[in-house]
């Protein structure tokens, strides 16, 4: 399909066209021509062969791309299937995502891989399942990495299930050196953590609620950061959440570490105190946090300490979520939101080119996967947006099978309406 996009102010740090609005014709799944005015090929489009697409306002990027997102199947296909997901994703303007193994049976050796890749071949959402670092997650036996690399596996982590045995972690540091291979940890010391249910502060004292103190997820920073700097690799810190956290990657980048990290959208503006009346659609993990660190996450965005902006999608049905609050699963679904929730809480404070970077460029970069660009003979992978829309978020935007988001009835400011990806053009609806 192709696809002549009129007067769309390109955003893209990487480009020579970054920040012009220009007509961009992409013919064949590569962009073929970029200029101040294409002529449209009228038969073309008479014959079904060419679209023109036009929108007030036009903005383009390269494809975002979100690190961490949840789509269920196998197993848990009353949460989110792959296709859902993918539904969910498109509607974000998403085209790509790497999918977390909090799956069942678990994504921890190469069959697995292979499924999550059959099932979404073709699809206009790239889909890059990571796997488990350890069998079934359980934090103990080294996965088959080289045969999962081989089969096209790009990075490793037990996701929310902390690698607290340190000589496991140090070798799978060690193997993932040999395939090139990402290992991605969330750091949570769950002997300081004490599964705990929110963060611990004031608001976690005045409910009554079991608090998990920011010094379980710097100690283990500390640990991660050591066993980096003894192996040599490259290493990834998964949904920061503390000011101490961002500064001691800081640090790391300082020291010449090959240190990478991402924060979780909504741990960027929502604090604690969300949770007041017990309300289980705030309760994530890592836990919301306080205003302050929220302000140094943002710093560590603006710095380039923290690399990525995840969404960390995760649907949880409402059995499992609309319960008492010391039993309620963790997770918001994020996909749908995430652009307007960026542009009405983050876009203010940090420029739009940033943003771009941190949702659409690092992601891929983090990953060694092909660098997009907006420019003539690149394969097109392109988000179409409107920064400035504002638009209220209804239950009919939801194409995920779940609905655990405290956002409903929200207005948001800013929205995707269209992507390009694998020759495909479809509209964010």
């Amino acid at each position: 399909m192709n696809v002549l996009i009129k007067s769309a102010r390109i955003i893209d740090s990487n480009s020579k066209h970054h920040n012009t609005i220009c007509d961009v014709f992409v013919k064949n799944g590569k962009i073929d021509k970029i200029a101040k005015n294409i002529k449209s090929c009228q038969e073309s489009i008479a014959n079904g062969t060419e679209i023109e697409y036009s929108a007030k306002n036009l903005h383009l990027s390269p494809g975002w791309f979100d690190l961490h997102a949840n789509f269920g199947e196998p197993g848990y296909e009353q949460k989110e299937t792959l296709e859902s997901g993918s539904n969910a994703a498109l509607k974000g303007g998403f085209t790509g995502v790497m999918l977390m193994p909090n799956t069942k049976p678990a994504i921890d050796n190469k069959s697995m891989i292979k499924f999550i890749q059959n099932s979404t071949k073709g699809n206009i959402i790239d889909i890059f399942p990571a796997a488990n670092i350890t069998k079934n997650g359980e934090g103990n036996d080294i996965v088959e990495m080289h045969d999962m690399c081989n089969a096209g596996c790009l990075a490793f982590t037990d996701d929310k299930n902390s690698m607290s045995r340190n000589e496991v972690l140090k070798i799978a540091m060690l193997y993932s050196k040999d395939c090139n291979a990402l290992i991605m940890n969330y750091p949570n010391d769950n002997s300081i953590a004490n599964d705990g249910y929110m963060h611990e502060g004031v608001t976690s004292t005045k409910l009554g609620l079991k608090g998990i103190p920011s010094l379980a997820e710097e100690m283990m920073i500390d640990r991660d950061l050591n066993l980096l700097e003894y192996t040599n690799s490259r290493f990834h810190l998964s949904y920061l959440s503390t000011e101490k956290s961002a500064k001691k990657v800081k640090d790391a980048k300082a020291k010449g570490l090959k240190i990478t990290a991402d924060v979780a959208l909504h741990n960027l503006f929502l604090t604690d105190e969300a949770i007041n009346n017990f309300d289980t659609r705030y309760k994530v993990m890592p836990a919301l946090r306080t205003k302050d660190d929220n302000t140094a996450l943002i710093n560590a965005l603006i710095d380039g300490t923290i690399d990525v902006i995840s969404t960390d999608h995760t649907p949880q049905d409402e059995e499992n979520k609309k319960i008492e609050f010391d039993n309620a699963a963790n997770g918001i679904i994020g996909l749908e939101t995430a652009f307007g929730l960026l542009g009405k809480h983050i876009l203010p404070k940090i420029k739009l080119d940033i943003i771009i970077e941190k949702i659409a460029i690092n992601p891929r970069k983090t990953l060694n996967l092909p660098k997009l660009k907006i420019q003539e003979g690149e394969t097109a992978n392109i988000t179409l947006f409107n920064p400035d829309l504002e638009w209220e978020f209804k239950v009919t935007d939801i194409k995920s099978k779940s609905v655990n988001t405290p956002f409903i009835g929200e207005v948001l400011k800013g929205k995707a309406l269209a992507v390009y990806n694998n020759g495909q053009f479809q509209k964010c609806e």
